[in-house]
Protein backbone atom coordinates (compact mmCIF):
# COMPACT_ATOMS: atom_id res chain seq x y z
CA UNK A 1 0.00 0.00 0.00
CA UNK A 2 1.37 3.37 -1.02
CA UNK A 3 1.15 6.34 1.28
CA UNK A 4 2.08 9.93 0.60
CA UNK A 5 2.53 12.22 3.56
CA UNK A 6 2.26 15.96 3.12
CA UNK A 7 5.50 17.83 3.30
CA UNK A 8 5.65 21.30 4.80
CA UNK A 9 4.33 23.87 2.35
CA UNK A 10 3.33 21.26 -0.24
CA UNK A 11 0.11 21.72 -2.21
CA UNK A 12 -2.42 19.01 -2.94
CA UNK A 13 -1.47 19.01 -6.62
CA UNK A 14 2.16 18.32 -5.74
CA UNK A 15 1.11 15.44 -3.48
CA UNK A 16 -1.02 13.94 -6.25
CA UNK A 17 1.92 14.25 -8.65
CA UNK A 18 4.20 12.43 -6.19
CA UNK A 19 1.56 9.72 -5.68
CA UNK A 20 1.24 9.17 -9.44
CA UNK A 21 5.02 8.86 -9.76
CA UNK A 22 5.11 6.30 -6.95
CA UNK A 23 2.33 4.29 -8.61
CA UNK A 24 4.19 4.33 -11.90
CA UNK A 25 7.46 3.34 -10.24
CA UNK A 26 5.80 0.41 -8.45
CA UNK A 27 4.13 -0.73 -11.66
CA UNK A 28 0.59 -0.52 -10.30
CA UNK A 29 -0.86 1.16 -13.36
CA UNK A 30 0.70 -1.44 -15.67
CA UNK A 31 -0.70 -4.27 -13.55
CA UNK A 32 -4.16 -2.72 -13.45
CA UNK A 33 -4.24 -2.36 -17.23
CA UNK A 34 -2.99 -5.92 -17.66
CA UNK A 35 -5.69 -7.32 -15.36
CA UNK A 36 -8.61 -5.46 -16.92
CA UNK A 37 -8.90 -8.06 -19.71
CA UNK A 38 -8.60 -11.82 -19.63
CA UNK A 39 -5.26 -13.07 -20.85
CA UNK A 40 -4.93 -16.62 -22.08
CA UNK A 41 -2.34 -18.75 -20.25
CA UNK A 42 -0.36 -19.21 -23.47
CA UNK A 43 -0.15 -15.42 -23.88
CA UNK A 44 1.03 -15.07 -20.28
CA UNK A 45 3.78 -17.60 -20.91
CA UNK A 46 4.86 -15.81 -24.09
CA UNK A 47 5.04 -12.49 -22.23
CA UNK A 48 7.05 -14.05 -19.41
CA UNK A 49 9.46 -15.69 -21.86
CA UNK A 50 10.01 -12.38 -23.69
CA UNK A 51 10.69 -10.64 -20.40
CA UNK A 52 13.14 -13.37 -19.36
CA UNK A 53 15.01 -13.02 -22.67
CA UNK A 54 15.28 -9.26 -22.17
CA UNK A 55 16.64 -9.74 -18.67
CA UNK A 56 19.24 -12.26 -19.85
CA UNK A 57 20.52 -9.87 -22.53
Amino acid sequence: MLKVKARSGESVQQMIRRFKKLCEKEGLIRDMKRNTFYEKPSEKNRRRMRKARRVIR
